[in-house]
């Protein structure tokens, strides 16, 4: 751990409960567990995801607590989730966990993508991350981002 206070590794099966408490504390785009299970999302399901050999989630942690992760669909490119417990917004974790899952998908495609709420804090870090808006549905809004041009490999796991 270094003067942020927090530790970022690739998220494992034995996470997966913490991912879902996580998930179902944030403030905004709450889910619940029943609304989870109802798009396929369960605990075990998840675990299943954690433990295949590529890497598709990272976790944050603050004295081995689990409290913000992020995940991709490395099939589609996108970025999938990235969530932090409401007591440890504001440290960079959700930048830095936003930062691995784009550095997991630039080693593959050359432009990712997710979608969020138009009007929630979650868009206005994209925008500021260089995520662009390409398309809208209601109040969800699809983003885009690009591989830079000096882009570099790095360690996604």
């Amino acid at each position: 751990m270094g003067e942020t206070g927090w530790t970022l590794r690739r998220a494992v099966a034995r996470d997966a409960a913490a991912l879902f408490h996580i998930r179902t504390s944030v403030r905004e785009n709450a889910m619940s567990l029943a609304d989870l299970a109802a798009i396929g999302l369960t605990e075990t399901t998840v675990a299943a995801m954690l433990s295949a050999s590529r890497p598709c989630a990272w976790v944050a942690s603050v004295d081995d607590r689990v409290v913000g992760f992020s995940m991709i669909d490395e099939e589609e490119g996108s970025l999938f989730a990235a969530f932090v417990l409401p007591a440890f917004e504001g440290r960079g974790i959700g930048r830095a966990l936003i930062a691995r899952a784009e550095a997991a998908l630039f080693s593959q495609f050359d432009r990712i993508w997710l979608e969020t709420d138009r009007n929630s804090r979650a868009a206005e870090l994209y925008r500021r991350l260089g995520w662009r808006e390409t398309s809208a549905s209601g109040q969800d809004i699809h983003m885009e981002k690009s591989r830079p041009t000096d882009y570099s490999p790095s360690s996604s796991g």
